[in-house]
């Protein structure tokens, strides 16, 4: 997913399915899609058919595998927005008798003022040119009670997860640029991360809680097992269950993804007492 206003350096990714093989990597994400359903679910305080009744919309859908798993999930509609017109053929091809696939642009969704309950926006913004005009647009459409998944990466986390190469996100774009090209895994480096500070401020306007602990503490709960598999996953989750509040705080700057849930209004989590509960956002 991307928008179609292509600045001086950066331009809209188009078929991006088609580079990056991940998204085509079924498994994954549905592994993807169920700790998102399973977070949606504990902010609504719903252990079943967590989207029952809901309008639903998958920003940045591409093959269309989580967009599948919002409408399993009971959504009333479902839809699924990009403009990665291979990926939206072979996810039409697939699962369009339950998802409603559209080419739209980021910055002007088809969706008239309040009108989706569920948005997910999961991994996308570092790819799209205007990550801020996307947040005003799904802002716009977002219904007054309605949820906002957001996955997000960080740009200090240190292991880069598209190309797999360290510090590759604190790099300029000039030697970004240089250090794909020299691991040959790119010519170039198109994607743009933020810190922290710089996603609070992507989220001005919004109400936010943070589910990144809550997942990796509690990985059962969330289908979160992807995050940190195996050994490691179980020493992470034996750790951060009993780590102190104010000590998880101190480790944010550097977490490399951010798992938040955003709304218009004052609603807050719904779900059970968890030992390391979601933590209000403060936007900047």
């Amino acid at each position: 997913m991307a928008t179609g206003r292509a600045g001086a350096e950066r331009q809209a990714q188009l078929e991006y399915s088609e580079f990056q093989a991940a998204m085509l990597d079924e498994e994954k994400r549905r592994r993807k899609a169920a700790k998102i359903v399973a977070v949606l679910g504990h902010f609504l305080g719903r252990d079943t058919d967590v989207l029952k009744g809901l309008t639903v919309a998958d920003i940045g859908c591409s093959a269309g595998f989580i967009a599948d798993e919002l409408a399993e999930a009971g959504a009333a509609r479902t839809f699924g927005v990009d403009i990665d017109v291979p990926g939206l053929r072979k996810a039409a091809a697939r699962f369009g008798e339950r998802v409603e696939f559209v080419c739209a642009d980021g910055t002007a969704l088809p969706f008239p003022d309040g009108s989706i309950d569920v948005l997910v926006f999961n991994h996308i913004y570092e790819h799209v040119v205007d990550p801020d005009a996307i947040m005003a647009e799904m802002r716009r459409v977002l219904s007054d009670e309605g949820v906002l998944y957001l996955g997000l990466g960080n740009r200090l986390g240190v292991m880069e997860p598209h190309y797999r190469l360290p510090f590759l996100s604190y790099l300029p774009p000039a030697l970004a640029d240089r250090y794909v090209r020299l691991s040959g895994r790119a010519d170039s480096y198109y994607e743009r991360y933020r810190t922290r500070r710089g996603l609070r401020k992507m989220v001005r306007g919004l109400r936010v809680w943070d589910y990144t602990f809550p997942v990796l503490a509690t990985p059962a709960a969330f289908a979160g097992s992807e995050l940190f598999p195996g050994a490691v996953g179980r020493a992470a989750e034996a750790v951060l269950s009993r780590l102190p509040r104010a000590v998880l705080r101190a480790l944010l700057p550097v977490v490399p993804t951010y798992l938040w849930v955003a709304t218009k209004s004052t609603r807050r989590p719904a779900g059970a007492r968890l030992p390391q509960p979601p933590d209000p956002v403060v936007p900047l």
